[in-house]
């Protein structure tokens, strides 16, 4: 596997309580081109420990696709917008894949209204 055509590009993991919470962060995310793309997967049932108690809660997760370079301006956005006091933001790099998807996520990202664009 070749890994260059990845290696700009990370996928960042975060969850929510609510489906509405969800679509409004990944239409925001996407509307300020911090990802090109943010799929919603859900419900899912997460297992946690908060505050010294361990629950287990229906959340809703959200998969953003960015470039490497946006991820701090990513991870400052959904830690603004989210409801969470502590919001998950897991980032985890693309070691390869389909190099037209991979550009396009590259060049999403980088358009009008991104920083350094």
């Amino acid at each position: 596997m070749t890994a260059s055509p990845g290696t700009d590009t990370v996928v960042v993991v975060t969850t929510t309580d609510s489906d509405a919470e969800a679509e409004r962060l990944a239409r925001g995310l996407v509307d300020a081109h911090l990802a090109a793309c943010v799929q919603i997967v859900g419900p899912v049932r997460s297992a946690f420990r908060w505050e010294g108690a361990v629950s287990v809660e229906t959340e809703w997760q959200l998969v953003a696709k960015t470039a490497a370079d946006r991820v701090d301006d990513l991870t400052a956005w959904i830690a603004a917008e989210h409801s969470y006091d502590v919001p998950e933001v897991i980032a985890l790099p693309v070691v390869g894949g389909h190099a037209p998807y991979l550009g396009w996520v590259i060049e999403e990202t980088q358009r009008e209204g991104a920083p350094d664009a």
